[in-house]
Parts: structure tokens; C-alpha cells; sequence
């Protein structure tokens, strides 16, 4: 019997929530599971994911395999650093304390990491609502300004007096009646 770390769907049409279980490899997705380890809500930006980080690192350590979504999961909350460190340990190359304090930093900088990604996303999801606010006002205002603006008025030139000079009426040139050609006579 293989088990899986994977996720169960849940939520309406085109909304989903997951739960990530632990589950025989033959069961079915949202079917029979053995154990909840956690929940992932991809609709919120960052996605939304609480895990249990102890029992998913049993888990792992007793040979379960993560889907590739969950492992994804799992290695951003930090669960597959930790499995990593732990090795560390069993190996003899540093002990739980000093492999406990790597992941603290570890998590600290990632929190920070997060936190940083979530105003940007914020700051630019404002930015993207007033872009079109902004365009909409800079032509409402740039059109009655260019509008109303008058032309450039150039200096009054003094005028010379033009000459007047008489009209000349023409009259129709009279057509010469049209005459019929006479083909040469033979003399």
C-alpha cells in the first residue's frame, strides 16, 4: 500500500479549496483519507496555506509521496527544508539545536520575503484600479483645455490699400457654326 500527500477538492463550481490528507494511493481524490495534515486556498493572493508542519515531516520521513502541487506547497512552507535538516542530523553532521536555529532564520527571511510580495501585490492592485481613474480625468481635462484654448493670435498687420482695378466682364467668344466637311472633288 503506497500513501500519498495530496489534495481533496472542495468548494463550489470554479472556487476550489483543498484540503491536503494524507491517502491511500488507490482511494479516490476527495475520497477516504487517513489523516488532514492541512488546507490550501489558491483564490487569495498569496494563496492561503496552513499546514501542520510536524505531522507532514512524519509523513515524509515514514516514505509518503507528495503530489507535485503538494510538494510545491510543502518546500514554500518549509517542510522539505526541514526534512533536509533532520537528514542533517541522523547523518551526525550538526545537532537538532543548531539544525532547528538554521530553520528559524530560514523562516524569518522567508516571512519577510512574503510580506515584502504581498504589499507590491497590494500596492499595485491599487495602482492598477486608479491607472484607468487617472487616464479617464487627464482626457476630461486635456480636451476642454485644448478646446478653448485660442489660437495663437499673430500681431495686426497693417494692410496696403490694394488698388482697385475695374472688373473686366467678359463676354462669350461667339462658336463658329460647324461646317459640314465636303470631301474633295475630283477635278
Amino acid at each position: 500500500m503506497s500513501v500519498k500527500i495530496r489534495l481533496q477538492r472542495h468548494g463550489a463550481k470554479k472556487r476550489p479549496f483543498y484540503f491536503i490528507v494524507v491517502a491511500n494511493s488507490t482511494s479516490r481524490r476527495d475520497g477516504k483519507f487517513i489523516e488532514k495534515l492541512g488546507t490550501y486556498n489558491p483564490l487569495t493572493v498569496p494563496a492561503t496555506i496552513q499546514v501542520n508542519r510536524e505531522r507532514a515531516l512524519h509523513w515524509l520521513s515514514r516514505g509518503a509521496e507528495p503530489t507535485h502541487t503538494v510538494n510545491r506547497i510543502l518546500s514554500f512552507k518549509g517542510v522539505n527544508y526541514m526534512k533536509h535538516l533532520m537528514r542533517g542530523v541522523k547523518l551526525g553532521l550538526f545537532d537538532e539545536a543548531t539544525a532547528m536555529q538554521k530553520f528559524e532564520t530560514w523562516n524569518a527571511s522567508h516571512e519577510v520575503l512574503v510580506a515584502e510580495r504581498q504589499e507590491s501585490h497590494k500596492k499595485s492592485k491599487a495602482a492598477s484600479k486608479i491607472q484607468p481613474i487617472i487616464k479617464k480625468v487627464e482626457e476630461v481635462v486635456a480636451a476642454p483645455v485644448a478646446e478653448e484654448a485660442p489660437a495663437v493670435e499673430e500681431a495686426p498687420v497693417a494692410e496696403a490699400p490694394v488698388a482697385e482695378t475695374p472688373a473686366v466682364e467678359e463676354t462669350p467668344v461667339a462658336e463658329a457654326p460647324a461646317t459640314e466637311t465636303e470631301a474633295p472633288s475630283a477635278e
